[in-house]
């Protein structure tokens, strides 16, 4: 047999080979070429499109309140040791002492050192103390380590009471409720006991400001950095007319903190203020007022009580509360308004199968007879209304009402909604509008109303018990301009 000629490819199969020798075309190939032009398509879309910025609705003031370091002006007055010896301390530093209360004892020998065995609950009381200190410690001011040293000792002192009884007496060594230890005499074996000469707070520490008041501050005295506190308990021996301790005797004080011409016209109107003290989060009541100070003006805010808190405290942080409206906090941006058809509440009625509120709008049936059929529009807003009703031709009364705020889509202008329990009719046109916001969290934008409570240039408060409303958490849109109802955005 004669061999056959082999069949050269043609052109076009020839063609496409190359094609697919050079571009490796299979179904991968198509499959990212695909992905690829619709990656691109999205780029340029995302690229010319405005952009929906979202915000997260959170509770709070509509502005932080400011802060102020305050200089604390008390009643106090530095005492100095009555004879030559070593000091004995009764009364703990920062409590209360009663006149003739004992202070400390001195004596000619150093008293001995003794072991004090404390209960469980003494204890316990001595790791809490040591516990707060420690969570509000502050390492710019180390200086209160040492004032805790002495409080802690105080607390010892207290706990382990004092049971030398040099009289016979089961009064003359006593610790009382108020952490106090009293003598019906003068001495305590080798000791000579001094007495509080008034009623006040015991301090172990002097600062220079003990004959400080309000009308002699100067501009100097707020100078933090200058600011120096001497400790006056010790172990050493002292001298007759040594200063060894300080008594606040009024319960009433003051706290000066420096205004800026700004601050100043703020709070020029108020008369009373409240202080949030920032050292334990405690809030108080004072009065206010401004001061002049060597030419700068300086709030002044007078107390009646609480100075046993901060009786070791000089220099105080503190917080003024001048915000006091709170809610939920939104941009001005986000608002927008809109408008509803308002329908009356006696024209509402309860679907008995779903419980949805709605009404009975008059219309016709197949058979082109009147009927009426129930329609649940979309509520915005349901708001209380006063309107008066007559009982007799001389009397009428206010009684409360309600409107629906409605979505205007739902019903056409002129429609006839029939009150069930009268047949009254009320025809669809009224109109109102409220103020709102979109809310996008199920990805489009939904209308929700708010009540603005208070507002600056940025943002506003806007009452989180609005029916209808927002929610803390919730995700708006915040340049509701460029948004449309309903419209999808993810």
């Amino acid at each position: 047999m004669p061999d056959q000629k082999k069949r050269k490819p043609g052109k076009l199969t020839g063609l496409l080979s190359g094609i697919r020798n050079v571009f490796g075309l299979n179904i991968g190939t198509i499959m990212f070429g695909a992905l690829l032009v619709y990656m691109i398509f999205s780029a340029v879309i995302y690229l010319t499109s405005e952009h929906i910025d979202s915000y997260q609705v959170i509770s709070g003031p509509l502005s932080r309140n400011e802060t102020y370091t305050g200089l604390v002006i008390r009643e106090e007055k530095t005492y100095q040791a009555e004879a030559n010896g070593y000091v004995t301390y009764y009364a703990r530093e920062g409590s209360k002492i009663n006149t003739g209360g004992a202070v400390y004892g001195v004596s000619s020998t150093q008293k001995p050192e003794s072991e004090t065995v404390l209960s469980q609950e003494e204890l316990a009381g001595i790791r809490s103390e040591m516990l707060s200190f420690s969570k509000g410690f502050n390492p710019s001011k180390f200086n209160n380590t040492y004032s805790f040293k002495y409080q802690l000792e105080g607390s010892i002192l207290q706990y382990a009471g004092v049971t030398e009884d040099n009289s016979g007496s089961s009064g003359n060594s006593v610790y009382g409720d108020s952490d106090l230890v009293s003598f019906t005499s003068s001495t305590l074996g080798n000791q000579t006991i001094s007495k509080a000469p008034a009623d006040g707070i015991v301090l172990y520490c002097k600062d220079g400001f003990e004959e400080k008041t309000v009308d002699t501050v100067t501009s100097e005295d707020f100078d933090q950095n200058s600011y120096h506190e001497t400790d006056l308990k010790t172990k050493n021996s002292v001298k007759a007319g040594d200063d060894i301790y300080t008594i606040i005797t009024d319960e009433r004080w003051s706290l000066l903190i420096p205004l800026s011409e700004k601050q100043a016209a703020k709070l020029a109107d108020r008369t009373i203020i409240r202080v949030k003290f920032l050292k334990d989060d405690m809030t108080q009541t004072g009065d206010f007022s401004i001061i002049q100070v060597d030419g700068t003006k300086y709030g002044r805010i007078d107390f009646n009580k609480g100075i046993i808190r901060y009786a070791t405290d000089r220099f105080l942080e503190i917080e003024l509360v001048t915000n006091t409206v709170t809610g939920l906090k939104i941009p001005l941006s986000s608002i927008v308004t809109k408008e509803f058809y308002t329908i009356p509440s006696e024209y509402s009625t309860v679907n008995e199968d779903s419980q949805e509120v709605g009404f009975m709008v008059e219309g016709r049936d197949e058979n082109g007879e009147k009927a009426t059929y129930f329609k649940n529009p979309t509520i915005y807003a349901k708001i209380e209304v006063k309107k008066s009703s007559s009982i007799d031709d001389d009397t009428s009364q206010t009684e409360p009402g309600y409107l629906y705020y409605v979505n205007k889509s739902n019903f056409n202008e002129g429609d006839a909604i029939v009150n069930q329990k009268n047949q009254g009719k009320f025809i669809v046109g009224d109109v109102g509008v409220l103020e709102g916001v979109y809310c996008i969290n199920k990805g489009y934008a939904v209308f929700r109303r708010i009540e603005i409570l208070d507002q600056n240039e940025e943002y506003a408060i806007v009452s989180k018990n609005t029916s209808y409303g927002l929610a803390r958490y919730d995700h708006i849109v915040r340049n509701a301009d460029a948004v449309d109802e309903e419209e999808i955005l993810y």
